[in-house]
């Protein structure tokens, strides 16, 4: 239970600043803002295409990809991004992958 409430902390606090990440709609939250510059953003558009900043992966290859993107920026956070409609299973995969691999990840959602 307090790794989840350590989490939203930080997720609230990391939010905010979110760059290089493609246009999505996520859902809203009340919380707090962050700017925290160093964050991998993985975004799930509505269409269920997977990115990592603004580019698009094949989601089998999650794991690797997250591994290229730690190895560029090894104390970052991801940011899950997945917009309102998407299916939870999908950003549920991401965040099992991230767990898997022991990186750090929070859900981003648009200030209320």
């Amino acid at each position: 239970m307090t790794d989840v409430v350590f989490l939203l902390l930080i997720f609230f606090l990391l939010t905010s600043n979110v760059t290089s990440t493609i246009d999505i709609t996520l859902p809203g939250a009340k919380g707090m803002a962050s700017t925290q510059s160093n964050t991998i953003a993985v975004s799930i558009d509505a269409r269920g295409r997977h990115f990592i900043g603004t580019t698009q992966i094949n989601p089998e290859y999650l794991a690797l990809e997250l591994k290229r993107s730690f190895e560029q920026t090894p104390n970052a956070i991801i940011i899950l991004r997945a917009e309102e409609d998407v299916a939870l299973k999908k950003a549920v995969n991401v965040l099992d992958v991230a767990n898997k691999e022991g990186y750090p990840i929070v859900l981003a959602v648009a200030p209320k």
